[in-house]
């Protein structure tokens, strides 16, 4: 059976996107009411994880749908594996968003499914039925995500944190080369929180996928941040203090329509911002 994805040592960007960067925005304005995204510009490197913080109304959120082309900026560029979105038909997006998996905040489920049509959804979309090939990859999808044993049970009898999982073997289930992260801990425990943070982290280290994710929880992003995936225990493990490996996670922080913070959390720790100490503390 083929892999979800190439180990991370050995995918490419591809060939529309290898000159630039999976994601870029470049002063991005938006607002509905008032400005709530005022020029903002950053960019997300192939294999990177760039984790959005900030307080509630910051446009965390926002920033993903308009990664996605679910909304026009009021200005500005934005451009998603070497293509420009921002006047993208609606039509060409729906071929760039194949390459996009998102986790939406609170899974976004089909009740009505079963997990393995829910799964399958994106895939079950161009074929109007549930192959052999689509099954064998919806168990690989949850395989990755340790809940193969649930592919006929419905969301209803799943916990939140095995909907979260669920949701995640969705997204990943088209080897997208972008994920993005809608708060995927939100409302979980610390334990069943830990688990997502690890199914995130091993996609990172073992398929070096890009990922945009957003987070209230100062614990889940300085884990990601402090941790890595040892394929050989299957399991996440902390860096050893004074280790020298990059994580490709760095953080972005919002605050009034604009980026106050761009680094990793080394960085962060050390800022002197009164609002970013107060935020840490």
């Amino acid at each position: 059976m083929s892999s979800l994805a190439p180990p991370a040592e050995q995918r490419q960007p591809t060939a529309t996107s290898k000159a630039d960067a999976a994601i870029r925005f470049e002063k991005v304005e938006i607002g509905f009411d008032h400005p709530v995204l005022g020029g903002i510009s950053f960019q997300l490197p192939h294999g990177e994880t760039k984790i959005l913080m900030g307080e509630a109304g910051t446009g965390k959120t926002l920033v993903l749908k308009l990664a996605l082309g679910l909304l026009k900026p009021d200005a500005g560029r934005i451009t998603v594996l070497g293509e420009e979105i921002t006047q993208m038909r609606e039509e060409d997006l729906f071929a760039l968003r194949r390459k996009i998996g998102m986790v939406f905040q609170e899974s976004a489920l089909f009740d009505s499914l079963t997990v393995e049509e829910n799964v399958a959804y994106r895939l079950m979309e161009e074929t109007g039925r549930l192959t052999d090939e689509i099954h064998a990859r919806v168990l690989e999808a949850l395989r990755f995500v340790e809940l193969e044993h649930t592919v006929d049970l419905f969301p209803s009898e799943l916990s939140g944190g095995m909907r979260r999982r669920v949701a995640i073997a969705r997204a990943i289930i088209t080897r997208p080369e972008v994920i993005l992260y809608d708060s995927p801990t939100g409302g979980l425990d610390p334990v069943t929180s830990d688990t997502i943070i690890e199914l995130i982290v091993k996609q990172r280290d073992v398929y070096g996928t890009s990922s945009l994710l957003v987070t209230s929880r100062l614990q889940d992003a300085f884990t990601m941040a402090s941790h890595c995936f040892d394929q050989k225990q299957n399991k996440m493990v902390p860096v050893a203090d004074g280790g020298v490996r990059d994580l490709h996670t760095r953080f972005l922080m919002l605050r009034d329509g604009q980026i106050i913070f761009e680094g990793t959390a080394a960085d962060m720790l050390r800022s002197n911002d009164p609002y970013i100490r107060e935020y840490l503390s």
